[in-house]
């Protein structure tokens, strides 16, 4: 694989380090660099990653017009998403059969889960135009340590090189809902620089069933954003990346009311939540032996508050501190036909958090704090841009924990030109949460301190191939998992709960399909289909589909004066826990269904450019949370501006 300069893009995202394009520089024989699933500070081509990897561009992002990330995960195979309800709902993205809280969640290379939850929600995540997203696949423990049992999913906004230039985009419709975006970016002398504020608000709609509840629930998330990088100089480049989101929105309960002929419903309420981040990012990044040893030195913040009231009145808090140093360096060397790579990296990890007093007394209001170090050895080969080979070991040490060391490899094989042949094994670890250690109310939910960590270990086998001068993609992958120590929330008669580990064991199998395809005529057309074998003790798991897909057509007018997109998701049968019958009774099957999205735009100048679209267009009527009521047939028009 021929050199090329990727410290800029690796020091664009951070540590771990994951390569985006930027133009004319981290493009190696026409294929986008990533290092999503490398520790290593160089880039290699995506296909030869090895690993199951889905890059979401902006075009995607925009053509499909996303204002909820989550959203257009449903896109990827191997995810499974569920919203409690509509926009502001709780919203769980699993990859693989996996728990919500076994996905890693990087926004610009910053761990960005709630310190105390242990999850991210993406509830709380907008979309921005110029962003994409990278989703890797499978065990990556070994990598990025506890949380990346089941994968990474990480949401990169665009440099100022990427994207130069003012613009903003302004949208209304259904539910009373507006939506905004304004950004500015360029390049000046050696400093790049982005900033940008998106906002999405809604009336809402009701999540309580029809008959149960009528009551509209508003959601308003916001978010500021700024990255710059300068180059000191060629060798060395400084970098500092920030981000503030705020959510607010109102929430239902259920109903646990013993004579009422809605129990364990979802029922209307006066609550509402705030939830709001700040994350922060510095790095610097040195290349020596003319770029042939490269060094990084990252620190990272991640700062989260939740609170949730009823009638105004606070009835749950807590907040969280992720204060994280890494340190990185890749030697490379070989020849130019034949690259090797070394890289070393540790891993200093320190998270504080509290549950804020609710009414009752300590200890589940004391503030404490996890300390883990982690260090990671790699090793990489590339071969005349048609192989490739990967191995990664890490060992942490945790002071609550027992140490625990995961491995990680992988390989990518041009067999015939077109046919590529990958694979990829490897073990993870998640620790429990901090919720789960520790609970957050005596009287409802008894945290469980002895709690051992959860262990997975798995393998992928896939093939891929490029038809028709690479106008066709298609691809198809084959995982098994094995999950032990899995945590669960054991309910009583009483309400009160408590998490505690398994004994058996939770296994995940199923197969992963995708086609792009370049029709010619303007025609673009992306499919993507999984069939996942999710089992704990041979009882398929919760929210968890086995059949789910998606298709996404495009057409595009000459010089893109206008075009339109039309996007059909399918959710298969799954079930999901009844609460109607505590303790947990016998679980509920949620009917499949399907959501049909059409969306299109005209530009009418150069700068200025009409767009709409209608969601749910055929107004399912479905759930993807038991009881709770999901959003109908809505339609927005906007318009967008660049300069």
């Amino acid at each position: 694989m021929t050199r090329t300069f990727t410290s800029l893009i690796a020091l664009a995202i951070a540590s771990p380090a994951v390569a985006q394009a930027l133009p004319g520089e981290a493009e190696t024989n026409d294929e986008t660099i990533v290092v999503t699933g490398s520790r290593s500070l160089d880039g290699i081509p995506l296909n030869l990653t090895g690993s199951s990897l889905t890059i979401i561009d902006a075009q995607a992002l925009e053509q499909r017009q996303t204002r909820v990330v989550s959203d257009v995960l449903r896109d990827v195979p191997g995810l499974a998403v569920s919203r409690s309800g509509g926009v502001g709902g709780m919203t769980q993205v699993r990859i693989r059969g996996g728990e919500g809280n076994h996905t890693l969640v990087l926004i610009d290379g910053i761990e960005a889960s709630d310190p105390f939850q242990g999850e991210f929600d993406f509830a709380t995540l907008v979309a921005d135009d110029t962003a994409r997203v990278e989703v890797l696949r499978g065990q990556q423990s070994a990598i990025y340590g506890s949380d990346a049992i089941g994968g990474v999913i990480h949401y990169i906004t665009a440099t100022g090189a990427e994207k130069p230039g003012v613009s903003g985009r302004l949208e209304a419709g259904s539910f009373n809902s507006v939506s905004g975006a304004a950004r500015a970016a360029g390049v000046s002398g050696d400093l790049d620089y982005s900033f940008a504020v998106t906002t999405n608000i809604t009336g809402g709609t009701p999540t309580a069933r029809k008959g149960v509840g009528t009551r509209d629930l508003d959601a308003d998330n916001r978010a500021l954003s700024g990255k710059l990088i300068y180059s000191v100089s060629p060798q060395v480049k400084l970098q500092v990346v920030g981000r503030y989101s705020r959510t607010e929105a109102d929430s239902n309960g259920q109903d646990f009311n013993f004579t009422s002929p809605t129990y364990g419903f979802v029922v209307d309420g006066t609550g509402d939540y705030t939830s709001r981040s700040w994350f922060g990012l510095v790095r610097a990044e040195a290349e020596l032996l003319d770029g042939r040893w490269t060094h990084a030195a990252t620190a990272q913040l991640t700062d989260s508050h939740r609170e949730s009231r009823t009638g105004g009145t606070a009835t749950s808090a807590n907040d969280g501190q992720r204060l994280k140093g890494s340190y990185d360096t890749t030697l490379r060397f070989g020849s130019e036909a034949t690259e090797h790579s070394l890289t070393f990296a540790a891993d200093f990890e320190r998270e504080r958090f509290r549950n804020l007093p609710i009414g009752v007394a300590g200890p589940a209001n004391d503030r404490r704090q996890i300390d883990n170090t982690g260090l990671v050895a790699e090793y990489g080969l590339t071969v005349d841009d048609r192989f490739s080979l990967g191995a990664s070991l890490r060992r942490d040490k945790n002071d609550r924990f027992d140490d625990a060391t995961t491995y990680r490899v992988r390989g990518s094989a041009e067999v015939t030109p077109g046919v590529r042949l990958r694979a990829a094994a490897g073990s993870g670890i998640k620790n429990p949460t901090n919720f789960e250690l520790f609970g957050f109310n005596p009287l409802t939910f008894i945290g469980n301190p002895n709690l051992k960590p959860e262990k997975s270990e798995g393998w992928e086998a896939g093939v891929d191939f490029a038809l028709a001068e690479d106008k066709v993609r298609l691809g198809a992958t084959y995982f098994d998992s094995t999950l032990e120590n899995e945590i669960f929330t054991a309910f009583s008669p009483t309400f009160v709960s408590s998490p505690a580990n398994r004994a058996t064991d939770s296994k995940q199998k199923g197969v992963e399909l995708f086609v792009d395809a370049d029709l010619g005529g303007g025609w673009q057309v992306d499919l993507a289909y999984t069939h996942l074998d999710a089992k704990e003790n041979g009882t398929e798991e919760v929210r968890r589909a086995p059949n789910i897909a998606s298709a996404n057509l495009a057409w595009r007018a000459p010089e893109d004066a206008y075009g339109a997109t039309l996007t059909a998701r399918y959710n298969g049968k799954t079930f999901d826990s009844n609460f109607t019958n505590l303790p947990i009774g016998p679980r509920v099957q949620l009917d499949s269904f399907a959501l049909v999205n059409f969306a299109a735009d005209y530009r009418l100048s150069k700068a200025v450019k009409l767009f709409g679209r209608v969601e749910n267009l055929f107004n399912e009527d479905y759930e993807e949370v038991f009881t709770y009521r999901t959003p109908g047939r809505a339609a927005y028009i906007g318009i967008r501006a660049g300069f």
